[in-house]
């Protein structure tokens, strides 16, 4: 027999590390021929750092993101960046970029206003042009711009960082602030049961998500979808099989460690949540950990809903389904 049952799973996350000490910096370089080098210690392990700091970067300065070029965690030169890990490189390194760009742009911005006559407050830096906000006639373009910074012996850098405003924790009662910012979600999730054979068929996918100002809509969307993935095979299939006398993992290959492949994963939508006033850079905040988390126990949930169990834990895999099915029937019949 075949059930189906949906499953909702709701989080707040804090982004960061927990009421510590959290910085990263970066370095930026505006060169004469208007391209930017980018150097920053934060680690792109494909959910698209580098590109989050670019985009910070050429909206901070007004250029073209394809005017920018990132060279990042390489330790002979980048600054320190902190791990790549809870959820706060878009955050923290993404404000490190732009704090950094702002040095770099007193010069840029100084130079300007002589060339155009014009307050320094009242320069607008926009697609590779600066303009006067009380007159767009006004203007000049970046090569024009970078000319005169060499004339005049000037040069456009800047280092910067960020460090999250937190507070250590009370050890007696764990008061203070952990966290600058949160971010948000939510999973409906669906799900085929056989409770003859056990098989869990994950249908679709519905995950939202807060995430600020998002920094590549593209980007945000893969790590919802990916994090999705990640989360229903933590419920379904996958497993760390320790030896408890060597604590060896007895399962280190992936034939014996079992993860979805895309025949597996359910069909996700999912859904961007646009926030204002968040302290990351342009209002942007993470999307790691947050898009993994409200599936897992979305799944569950699911999973309970079809065949009225009530796991708590995971794995659950097919035998635990098809044991829980039959103590079902037993009781209530």
């Amino acid at each position: 027999m075949k059930r189906r049952g949906t499953g909702v799973g709701c989080m707040f996350y804090g982004v960061g590390n927990t009421g510590l000490p959290n910085p990263a910096a970066a370095f930026v370089q505006v060169l004469p021929d208007t391209s930017v080098h980018v150097t920053v210690g934060a680690a792109d392990i494909g959910q698209g750092s580098s590109t989050m700091a670019a985009s910070v970067a050429a909206e901070t300065l007004g250029l073209n993101y394809e005017d920018i070029h990132v060279v990042w965690a390489d330790t002979m030169y980048a600054p320190e960046g902190g791990a790549t890990s809870a959820s706060r490189q878009t955050f923290i390194t993404g404000n490190a970029v732009k704090n950094a760009c702002q040095t770099a742009m007193g010069e840029l911005k100084r130079t300007a206003s002589e060339e155009l006559n014009v307050p320094e407050e009242d320069l607008v830096f926009r697609k590779r042009e600066i303009y006067s906000n009380k007159d767009a006639s006004v203007r000049m373009t970046y090569p024009e711009l970078m000319a005169a910074m060499g004339k005049k012996g000037r040069l456009a850098v800047g280092a910067g960082y960020y460090n999250p405003k937190t507070t250590y924790l009370s050890p007696v009662d764990m008061s203070g602030v952990p966290y600058e910012l949160y971010s948000y979600a939510t999973c409906i999730l669906e799900v085929e049961v056989d409770t003859d054979t056990g098989e869990v068929s994950l249908l679709k996918a519905v995950s939202a998500h807060d995430v600020g100002t998002p920094i590549g809509i593209k980007l945000v969307e893969g790590q919802i979808e990916g994090g999705t993935a990640m989360g229903t095979g933590f419920v379904i299939s996958e497993k760390i099989d320790v030896d408890p006398k060597t604590l060896a993992i007895k399962n280190p290959t992936l034939s014996k460690y079992i993860i979805e492949t895309s025949m597996d994963v359910p069909v996700v939508y999912p859904i961007v949540v646009s926030s204002e006033g968040e302290a990351g850079p342009f209002g942007a905040k993470g999307v790691g950990e947050p898009a993994l988390i409200p599936s897992i126990p979305a799944t569950i949930a699911a999973i309970n809903d079809a065949i009225g169990s009530s796991f708590t834990s995971t794995p659950i895999f097919p035998a635990d389904i098809v044991k829980a099915w039959k103590e079902q029937q037993k009781t209530q019949g």
